[in-house]
This record gives structure tokens, C-alpha cells and sequence, in this order.
């Protein structure tokens, strides 16, 4: 035992190591490396994360930049000898008409020929005339100029998705038709504008047709009903929890509760839908009512959260300045902490709101993948949503959804960036620092 307390005696009594002396600078420079070294592996660790973002946004872009576009034939269409009554045009028999008037641009083919040389057009060019001569009745007994998108097949030729040389039966267009749009082509007659039509028209079984405008709506209408939903009733529970309920052993499951809630994957909360809103109340399926329902369910554990760390930020001292002039618990709160707090509540559910606008698996079990060719004109008529839109064109065979598949990929990415910029500028330009 002496030997042991001399022992440490003699370790206490050891000089301390000199500033300058070699053990010190090795010492040092040990320390400095390893401080490199954990600067150099974050750095790295920054440097992937950025190089994979930049090639998954550049694949993106390489594969859908072409829907952006739309190959055009405009054409000359003499709808002088047509039977069109100016009372009721949508009754003419438009598919003969504009089979006839196109036979004049072409005359004197054959079946086969005829039949090859009508597939350049996208199939639905009898609605598109239609649609525009109800739109502009004066077109009737003229010979006007009508503006039709190519069929998919050709626009992918355009586009040089695949290559013209290959042999006639490992393409999708034959070597008729190629010189059909050759001979356009030296009449001026194809033109290839910016493709408005990805962002006004609605989905279609034809690629050079499709677009996002129901999938927007879609999810506008359930964003809309998750934010009635999801702000107040987050807000109010947040409140309850932060000021009023008493700290026992029932709060405190129902705080563990939320905080796992946020966590839960959001296949969950669309099974949950699946069987209380569609099974129990019976509730439209497809509707934006039931998919805004989900998604309200999966942001307020999110807005509670972040609620309470709000009023958490907001000094005592303000409470307490307000409670001492007279004002009640309630006025405390909802007129000084909740105003002084709301920024960072107002950040909080645009993020909530942007993840939402992201989910695609709540959705796809409450039936918001569904055919829909028309945008849905309120809460309860039959919807997709932007995520959904790009499941469904993703499973599309034809090749012209390969490319709009990228672009609502980066439309969607647009939005998310969005809402979170406007995340960004409310924290910075609102944001109150004590």
C-alpha cells in the first residue's frame, strides 16, 4: 500500500511537459492533423451529397428537357365544303371532315399510304379542329391554318430520340412516314415550340397530349383541405400541451406519442385512411377531400412540434409583463406569445406542407392514381395528385412518357424548392431574436 501511494505520489510530482519542447509540438501536431482530417472528411461527405444531387438533377434534365417541347404541323384545312351547322358544330361528324381536308394535303394515296400518312397526326386532331372552330365560329366555309401536335412516334423522331437509320422493323415509324415528314419539313410546315400543353392540358393516353393540369389541381385542393386541417387543430394542440395541460404521467405518453408519430412511415397513415375514411365513413375514393384528410394527419405531428418550440423561444418575460398589466392566461398567449411565434409556426407548416405535397404512397392506397382527364373542380370530384401522376407515367409503356416522366419530376422538384424558399425568406424577414 506505501508502494502504491509512493508510486502516485511520484506520478503527481512529474514536471509538466514544456510548451516548446519536442513532446509538446508532436503533441500539437497530431492535434492539427486530426483537425484536417475531420475537416477534409466533412468536406467530402458535402462534396458527395452534392455530386449525387447534381447528377440526379442533370439525369433528370438530360431525360426530360424534350417534353418541354412539342413538335407542331401546321396545316392549311378547307372546311368550305364541310357540312357544319353554325347552331350545333360540335354534331358535325368532325372525323370525316378533317380525314377529307387532310387528303387534300396528300391526294391520290393509297389505303396503306393514306392510313400511314394519318398517323403522322396525333389522333385526337378531329377534337383539336373541332375544338377550335367552336372556339372561333369564323372559321366555318374558309380555308384556315390549324396548328396539331405529331403523333408520338414521329415527335419522337424529331426530338432524335432513336435513330432514323436503324431498320424499318426495329422502329416504331416506318420509312413512309419519315418521308411524309421529310417532305413537311421542306414545306416549313413542323415546328417544335415550347409545350404549353404539359401544364395546361390534363392526363391522356397520348404522350404528345398529356399533361399536369389535373395533377396540379389535384394537389392544390389537397394541400388546401391538409392546411385547414392541419394549422388550427396543430396550433390549438400545441397550445394545450405548451401552456394549459398538466405535467403528469398521461402527457407525457401523448408528447412520446407525437414525437413517434412524426417518425411513423407515411405507408401507415395512408392504411389508416384507407380503412376509417374510405371503409368506416365512406367517403368519395379519388377524392382530394380524403387524400387531404392523410396528409393532414401526417403534417400535424410536425406543425405540434414546432409550435411548441416556437412558444418555447419566446421569452417568459413576456408572459409575465402581460399577466402583470392585467391580462388573463388566454390574452398572454393568444395576443403577445402566439403573434411573436407565429413566423417560426408559419416556416414550420410550409415544410410540413411541402413534404406532404411530396408523398406519393397515402395517396396511392386512398385512390388518387386514377385516370383522370379533366382537373377535378372541387374537393370531392375525382383527382390525382403530382406524385401519383408521375407513378402513373412512369408505368406508362410508350416511350414519350419516359421523357414527361422527368419533367413532372422536375416540376414537382420546382414547387418543393419553392415553398421552401418561401420557408427561408419568412425565417430570416420575420423571425424575432432575443
Amino acid at each position: 500500500m506505501s508502494d502504491a501511494v509512493q508510486s502516485g505520489a511520484g506520478l503527481s510530482a512529474r514536471p509538466p511537459v514544456a510548451w516548446k519542447s519536442a513532446e509538446m509540438a508532436a503533441r500539437r501536431k497530431a492535434r492539427y492533423a486530426g483537425d484536417r482530417r475531420l475537416q477534409f472528411y466533412g468536406i467530402a461527405a458535402i462534396a458527395f451529397a452534392l455530386g449525387f444531387l447534381f447528377i440526379l438533377v442533370a439525369t433528370l434534365t438530360w431525360t426530360g428537357y424534350s417534353a418541354f417541347t412539342q413538335t407542331m404541323a401546321t396545316v392549311e384545312i378547307d372546311l368550305s365544303e364541310a357540312e357544319i351547322d353554325p347552331k350545333d358544330i360540335a354534331a358535325a361528324n368532325w372525323r370525316n371532315i378533317t380525314r377529307d381536308a387532310l387528303r387534300k394535303l396528300e391526294p391520290g394515296l393509297e389505303r396503306a399510304a393514306e392510313r400511314d400518312f394519318f398517323g403522322i397526326f396525333t389522333a385526337n386532331t378531329q377534337y383539336i379542329i373541332r375544338d377550335a372552330v367552336v372556339a372561333d365560329p369564323s372559321r366555318i366555309g374558309k380555308t384556315t391554318t390549324f396548328t396539331v401536335p405529331l403523333s408520338d412516334p414521329l415527335d419522337q423522331l424529331a426530338k432524335g430520340s432513336f435513330d432514323r437509320n436503324l431498320p424499318e422493323d426495329q422502329r416504331r415509324v416506318n420509312d413512309r412516314q419519315i418521308a411524309f415528314y421529310d417532305a413537311m419539313v421542306e414545306k416549313g410546315m413542323i415546328s417544335r415550340p415550347f409545350n404549353w400543353g404539359l401544364f395546361v392540358n390534363s392526363d391522356s393516353r397520348f404522350p404528345e397530349l398529356a399533361g399536369l393540369s389535373g395533377a396540379i389541381a389535384g394537389s392544390f385542393w389537397a394541400l388546401l383541405v391538409c392546411f385547414i386541417l392541419s394549422f388550427p387543430i396543430g396550433i390549438a394542440a400545441a397550445i394545450y400541451l405548451e401552456e394549459f395541460a398538466p405535467k403528469n404521467r398521461l402527457t407525457d405518453i401523448i408528447e412520446i406519442n407525437i414525437n413517434n408519430l412524426a417518425a411513423v412511415p407515411s405507408v401507415v397513415f395512408g392504411l389508416l385512411g384507407l380503412a376509417v375514411f374510405l371503409g368506416w365513413f365512406g367517403l368519395p375514393r379519388s377524392a382530394p377531400l380524403v387524400g387531404g384528410m392523410v396528409l393532414a394527419l401526417m403534417t400535424l405531428p410536425t406543425i405540434i412540434i414546432v409550435t411548441r418550440a416556437a412558444l418555447k423561444q419566446v421569452p417568459s418575460a413576456i408572459r409575465e409583463a402581460a399577466l402583470g398589466v392585467g391580462a388573463s392566461k388566454h390574452e398572454a398567449i393568444f395576443h403577445h406569445m402566439l403573434p411573436l411565434a407565429m413566423p417560426t409556426i408559419l416556416t414550420g407548416t410550409i415544410i410540413g406542407l411541402a413534404q406532404a405535397l411530396g408523398e406519393t404512397a397515402p395517396l396511392l392506397l386512398v385512390g388518387m392514381n386514377a385516370f383522370i382527364t379533366s382537373p377535378p373542380g372541387g374537393v370531392f370530384d375525382a383527382a390525382t395528385a403530382l406524385p401519383t401522376q408521375i407513378y402513373i407515367w412512369a408505368d406508362s409503356p410508350e416511350r414519350g412518357f419516359v421523357s414527361r416522366t422527368s419533367a413532372a419530376i422536375l416540376v414537382l422538384l420546382g414547387f418543393l424548392i419553392v415553398m421552401n424558399a418561401i420557408a427561408v425568406f419568412l425565417r430570416h424577414r420575420l423571425e424575432r431574436r432575443w
